[in-house]
């Protein structure tokens, strides 16, 4: 029941943002806990790429004393892969289309991960 809720959040923030083409919820160590990715996507190396993103992001943070990591943005010519925490075992991550107005996904995606968080 809780992963069908999550399941829900997720997919009212990809079809709501408009310019999100997928999400996926994932643990620290990268095991997917929801998707909603778009075709031929898989949702097992979005998760692997996410923790290796997380991990290098928040080595690079402490090394760097940039404080504690909060979100990683890459950006590629085919768009943006954001990812924030989602409580305290969690994050969300977007793929953002490359035209995106960076501050309303800002906006969006913390909204999302807020109410993930609370429901796990």
């Amino acid at each position: 029941m809780r992963s069908e809720m999550i399941q829900r959040v997720l997919e009212e923030f990809v079809v709501n943002a408009a310019e999100v083409e997928g999400a996926a919820v994932t643990s620290m160590d990268g095991l997917t806990i929801a998707a909603h990715l778009p075709q031929g996507m898989d949702e097992d190396r979005v998760g692997a790429m996410t923790a290796a993103m997380l991990s290098l992001g928040e080595r690079t943070a402490e090394e760097l004393q940039r404080g504690s990591l909060e979100q990683v943005l890459v950006r590629g010519t085919g768009g943006f892969i954001l990812t924030v925490q989602a409580g305290p075992e969690a994050v969300l991550t977007a793929l953002v289309r490359q035209n995106a107005k960076l501050g309303l996904v800002f906006l969006d995606i913390k909204r999302a991960a807020s109410k993930i968080a609370e429901l796990l």
